[in-house]
């Protein structure tokens, strides 16, 4: 593998790991999901909030299972680095353990929020904010909280393999959850 390949494997390894307990709530959620809704049910200006997707088990088993995985993954991170040949980033600091994934489902949240004002209805797609809405609020709660972390990790090259990858990654696990039924929708 010439320089640049080996540039390029590196980056996508650094964003994909970096992310990783960011990618993985919004999953955790519709698997655990049920129960209370997060607005009670309330309604803005006659439109639910956020709807019944968005539950207080669905969130805290989405944050929880980011947050294991990113514990594991500073557990396993010597033996990463090695296996696959490059510089991973620094350990998950403890704030980061929680902001990461605390933020994808603030993000979901968000976006929820969103649907809801323009009239979309729980499901209905919403491009661009679907795939990226936990990206940018777990980058930006993360900032907030660890900015020397994350701005020595997310590098640009490595928030434009986010930016790229993220979006790919959505397309393929919505499909599976669809498939296994645990969507009704494909998106």
């Amino acid at each position: 593998m010439n320089l640049l390949g080996a540039d390029v494997f590196e980056t996508v390894a650094v964003a994909v790991w970096a992310m990783l307990p960011a990618y993985v709530p919004n999953n955790f959620a519709v698997l655990a999901g049920g129960g209370t809704p997060i607005d009670g049910g309330r309604t803005w200006n006659g439109k639910r909030i956020l709807g019944d997707g968005k539950t207080w088990r669905g969130t805290a088993a989405g944050i929880l299972a980011g947050a294991i995985l990113a514990l594991l993954l500073n557990a396993i991170r010597p033996t990463a680095a090695g296996a696959l040949g490059v510089a991973l980033p620094d350990p998950f600091p403890a704030i980061v353990v929680f902001t990461l994934p605390a933020g994808a489902m603030l993000g979901d949240m968000t976006a929820s929020f969103l649907k809801r004002r323009t009239g979309r209805e729980r499901g209905a797609a919403f491009p661009g904010i679907d795939q990226l809405d936990f990206v940018v609020m777990s980058l930006l709660l993360t900032l907030l909280a660890a900015p020397g972390w994350t701005l020595e990790t997310f590098e640009p090259p490595v928030v434009v393999v986010v930016l790229v990858v993220t979006p790919l990654l959505h397309i393929v696990t919505n499909v599976i959850a669809y498939v296994l039924g645990l969507k009704n929708e494909p998106w």
